[in-house]
């Protein structure tokens, strides 16, 4: 929940309707059929899309920065049938996969490689076809091959001019993906580790179990470990925007999508076509800081769902936190066999605050919890977050999550800073604070690779404009977060929208939102900054 949980796709796979239902299974890659070379396409110059890539991409956002070789620059997408990932389902036949060459370390661009994974869906009017549009949602470690199929249906009418792209960023899935952990070690941390400690036992266990997890990192992936981080994923979107053949970008990024854009922008300000960012991450905020919005974000919408329930927000606050502190104790039982634990109930309370639609089941959860002594709902909400199957797997995504989060972050906090945070962030929430203070510490423990700055980079003097969409109530990206990316892309660039409403994500949910959006994509209509929607 700190700046790694400022996951939307969580939201969806938790049952949201963010993006879509069903988004479990995936796309693996390169099957057996080949896919026929892209259609050329009538796209407006000044955003315009080649059929064959344009000259080699200037790859140099400082002038330290040697040019990317031929071999990368001149490469040309072998698009084939995706096939199906393990315990998963291939995608419809309208979509196809492939991936792309990009260097493991930039400064060495002749030197080894990585392959970026994509997926494509083509543009339905192929005589109108405006180009690309690549999609990130979220994480980070989201995987977009995965996502897009299953996200599709939300974005029908730009799929009508647009090729719809996803993408695993590097190290994520099928592009170099970290893997740190072995189900069997995740179970047992799940079990046994106090998120929120107590003790000085249970603080030793904490840091322990946050340095064994870097370690695991190292061992399994220390090749890619220390590449992984978000400016060297918007090198990495530059060099595929060029292999696609579009002269710019045309992108919509949600949650940690929007740093990556931020990110892009910064270094690509004149290859920025039409980019929105929805559900913002606040650029101004180091680790730290995101863990106090999110505190704040989080506290404010479990206060939202209260009032909705008609319950006083300060005292049903205090009865879930009072419920937490029981659990500390003594976990409840569930019909699995497993126990629901204080920190795996947290994880279950946060989930369906990612979208109102999700507040029954909170309520169902809760009323078990509280009435019936049992935590299985909780559980199987906390078990959708944290990537957990009926079987006992997990996914890689927490994986991906921290590494490019340490690669990203200089923060390192020591367990005395994260205790002296408690006073402060129980003030700002009883229910989540603790967990959040606690997590500034635990997170990049003892991490074996550096952080790359206190906070990135979003700057763009020169860009086209983009639109930034906040939610008042969005919790894991507050809306203030999007205020701050539309003042550092500067004046005339970040073109700020509100939306009034609750949720992690404005597209898709506020109709005014997705028209506002559809006509930027399709027609190119950038919206008065300060527009308000609901």
């Amino acid at each position: 929940m700190t700046a790694r949980r400022r996951t939307r796709w969580r939201a969806v796979r938790a049952g949201a309707a963010l993006l879509a239902a069903g988004l479990l299974a995936g796309c693996g890659l390169l099957g057996t059929e080949p896919e026929p070379d892209a259609t050329t396409d009538g796209r407006p110059r000044d955003t315009s899309a080649s059929a064959s890539p344009s000259p080699s991409p200037e790859l140099k956002d400082t002038p330290k920065s040697p040019a990317l070789p031929a071999a990368l620059t001149s490469q040309r997408p072998d698009w084939k049938r995706c096939t199906a990932p393990p315990n998963g389902r291939a995608p419809g036949s309208d979509w196809r996969c492939t991936s792309v060459k990009v260097p493991l370390d930039y400064r060495k661009p002749s030197g080894e490689t990585i392959s970026i994974a994509l997926i494509r869906k083509e543009a339905r009017d192929k005589d109108r076809r405006i180009g690309s549009l690549l999609f990130n949602f979220g994480g980070p470690g989201g995987s977009g091959v995965d996502i897009l199929p299953r996200a599709a249906g939300s974005y029908g009418k730009l799929n009508s001019r647009y090729d719809l792209v996803g993408f695993d960023p590097r190290g994520v899935a099928a592009s170099s993906g970290v893997r740190c952990r072995t189900d069997e070690e995740q179970e047992r941390a799940f079990r046994t580790v106090d998120l929120t400690p107590d003790t000085a036992a249970e603080e030793a266990a904490f840091i322990e179990d946050g340095a064994a997890f870097g370690a695991g990192c190292e061992r399994r992936s220390g090749t890619v470990l220390p590449h992984v981080g978000t400016s060297n994923a918007a090198r990495d979107l530059d060099l595929v925007r060029h292999v696609l053949g579009d002269d710019k970008l045309s992108y919509l990024g949600f949650s940690y999508g929007t740093e990556l854009g931020g990110t892009y922008a910064h270094l690509f300000p004149h290859r920025v076509g039409r980019v929105v960012l929805d559900a913002v991450v606040d650029p101004t905020a180091d680790g730290i800081g995101h863990a106090r919005n999110q505190a704040t974000g989080f506290q404010r919408a479990l206060e939202n769902y209260l009032k909705d329930r008609g319950q006083d927000p300060k005292a049903g606050s205090e009865r879930i936190a009072r419920l937490l502190a029981r659990l500390d104790g003594k976990p409840l039982p569930t019909s699995s066999g497993r126990e629901l634990t204080e920190s795996l109930a947290i994880t279950g309370i946060v989930t369906p605050l990612y979208s109102r639609y999700n507040w029954p089941e909170l309520t169902a959860a809760l009323d078990e919890a509280e009435k019936e002594g049992r935590g299985d709902g909780l559980l199987r909400l906390a078990d959708s977050y944290n990537g957990r199957d009926e079987n006992g797997r997990y996914d890689t995504q927490a994986h991906s999550q921290r590494a490019i989060s340490c690669a990203d972050s200089k923060a390192r906090p020591t367990v005395d800073e994260a205790r002296a945070l408690l006073p402060e962030f129980r003030r700002l929430s009883p229910v989540f604070g603790p967990f959040l203070a606690w997590d500034t510490a635990g997170w990049c423990a003892q991490w074996p690779v550096d952080g790359e700055h206190e906070n990135p980079e979003t700057s763009a003097p020169g860009a086209a404009p983009i639109l930034v969409i906040g939610t008042t109530g969005d919790p894991a990206t507050p809306y203030e977060g999007a205020q701050r990316m539309a003042d550092e892309l500067g004046k005339g660039v970040g073109i700020m929208v509100t939306n009034k409403g609750e949720g992690h994500g404005a597209y898709g949910e506020s109709p005014c939102v997705t028209s506002t959006v559809d006509a930027y994509f399709l027609d190119g209509k950038v919206p008065d900054d300060g527009l308000t929607c609901g």
